[in-house]
Order: C-alpha cells, then sequence, then structure tokens
C-alpha cells in the first residue's frame, strides 16, 4: 500500500491545550519506519498551517474558532481527495478530532458512499444549539451527517457528507443530554462500553464493519485515542474511565483491516503534554499499523 501521510496540528477544537503536538509525537513514535517494516510505501507530506489559539479570534462562544477550523479543514479536505485520486492512502494525524470535518469530507469527494467507523469515547454529534462547550470537536459528526450550522454541514458545499445509516460509533460512553437526543432521533448506530462489555469486541466489531460498509461501501476509519482506557491511553485531552482494552483496541483495528473495506484513516486526541515517556503517541502507532494490516502471525 502506498500511504500518505498528513500531519494536523489543530488545538483549536476543544478546551485543553497540547494535541498540536499530536502529529508530532505520533511520527516520534516510529510511525514511518514501522510501517515500513510491514511493507508499505510512506510518503509523509508534513503538516498543514494551523494557527496558534492566541493568535486567533474565538469567535462565537458556541462555535469557538468557526472560521479557521473550516479554513483548515477545506485545504485537509483538498489534499485528501487528490491523495486518493493519486492513489495513496490518506492517513490523517491530529490535532483534535474537528480534524475530521476536513478529513471524511475530502474522502467523500472522491467515495460518495463511503460509511465511517467512529471509535471515541464521545460521539462528537452536537451541533450548535445542543453544545455545553461551544468546541466544534464535539459536533463534527453531526455536521458531516447535515445537521447543525450551515458552515460547518456545507464545507465543500454539499452536504450531507455522509448517510446517516452508514456511521457506526463505537466506544461511545459519555454523551451528552441533547447529544442523545439527536442520535436517537437520526437513528445513529451506537455500540456503548455497555454493548462491548455484553457482547464482546468481535461481535460488535462484525457489526459496525457490516453497517458501514453496506452495499460495499469503503470505509473510513476514525480513531480518537480517547476511546481507549485512561490507563492505557493517559495522554487524551477528555480522558473518561471504562473504556477500552488494549487488546480490545487491537482487535478492533485488526478486523476492520480484515474487511478489505478500509481506504482512509485518522488518528487524533493524542495530547504529549499530558502523556507519559509518549505511551499514549507509541499506542496509537501501533493501532495504526493493526489497522493498516500488521498480524500476530
Amino acid at each position: 500500500m502506498q500511504i500518505r501521510v498528513i500531519g494536523v496540528p489543530m488545538d483549536l477544537g476543544a478546551d485543553r491545550r497540547g494535541v498540536d503536538i499530536g502529529p508530532s509525537a505520533i511520527r516520534y513514535a516510529n510511525l514511518q519506519e514501522q510501517l515500513q517494516r510491514i511493507g508499505h510505501t510512506i510518503q509523509d507530506k508534513g503538516n498543514l498551517f494551523v494557527a496558534q489559539p492566541e493568535s486567533e479570534p474565538t469567535g462565537h462562544p458556541r462555535l469557538k474558532y468557526l472560521d479557521t477550523i473550516l479554513q483548515v479543514s477545506a485545504e485537509l479536505a483538498e489534499q485528501v481527495a487528490r491523495s486518493l485520486q493519486e492513489g495513496y492512502f490518506p492517513l490523517i494525524l491530529g490535532g483534535d478530532h474537528s480534524i475530521a470535518l476536513g478529513s471524511i469530507s475530502g474522502v467523500a469527494r472522491v467515495h460518495r458512499n463511503v460509511g465511517v467507523i467512529w471509535v471515541d469515547a464521545h460521539p462528537d454529534f452536537n451541533t450548535d444549539e445542543t453544545t455545553p462547550s461551544g468546541n466544534i470537536h464535539g459536533m463534527i459528526l453531526s455536521a458531516l451527517a447535515g445537521l447543525g450550522n450551515k458552515r460547518l454541514t456545507d464545507l465543500d458545499d454539499w452536504s450531507p457528507k455522509l448517510n446517516k445509516d452508514t456511521i457506526v460509533i463505537v466506544g461511545a460512553r459519555d454523551i451528552d443530554k441533547g447529544e442523545r437526543t439527536l442520535l436517537r432521533d437520526n437513528a445513529i448506530h451506537v455500540f456503548t462500553m455497555s454493548d462491548i462489555d455484553q457482547n464482546g469486541i468481535s461481535t460488535v466489531l462484525r457489526q459496525a464493519v457490516a453497517l458501514a460498509g453496506q452495499h460495499n461501501n469503503p470505509i473510513h476509519l476514525s480513531l480518537d485515542m480517547d476511546a481507549l482506557d485512561p490507563q492505557e491511553a493517559p495522554g487524551v485531552g477528555t480522558p473518561v474511565r471504562g473504556g477500552l482494552s488494549y487488546r480490545e483496541a487491537h482487535l478492533a483495528m485488526e478486523m476492520v483491516a480484515d474487511s478489505g473495506r478500509l481506504v482512509s484513516m485518522d488518528v487524533v486526541e493524542v495530547n504529549a503534554i499530558l502523556d507519559r515517556e509518549n505511551a499514549t503517541a507509541r499506542l496509537a502507532v501501533e493501532l495504526i499499523l493493526s489497522a493498516l494490516g500488521k498480524k500476530i502471525m
């Protein structure tokens, strides 16, 4: 596989600083060498430019840093779409989860029927009307489904980017009240940690792949490192206890790889400031390798 790595040092979508160092931390954990070791060819495009919060106006309190996030998202969407058209697998390194607006918009420009597996402690399905914080990283999946502020939904001048039937959230355990209502009203497939506890990660991932990949859809995988339990991934901005174990996360990635449907991936919310000895970034690299075909045997 030819893989194009794109870094997006975005920390405007969340309150806690530090995720802008995420792309560097993941690269420092030997991402390129490890991917080459399992047979992939790597082209690293470096990082997109993202302004620091200190130099940018916050804007509307329910849509913080909207203008800058949209500008970066448009550039990322262009790079992702071009990568796919040139035969590369786009691997996007965040940054906070607001970068998925650009990564998935770019994929959807090329694969209009793309399904999404969103591995995250949070569904990120708020809108500017339901958000308790105004942080845009919590509104991205709903915007891609065509809900919420028109400037977010209409990036690239079309909406929705995703069919609600092929959106699958895995590992959710921290859901806001208004967000829960939107998820139910729009019949979004949500597998909570309780579902994983009761049924096992293999059953849940088998269903997730079937739903996201129905009708032979290609799949985009969006991995937020806070999906894992904080004992496994301490360096995240919004940790929530009771997350995926080390082996559950690896099996999830392995099953996505085995589907043969994966066409793109983003990895987000590695916060190097909060991490211990780059453990979360090193785990991110391990999970990327599993998603891109590494096997135990």
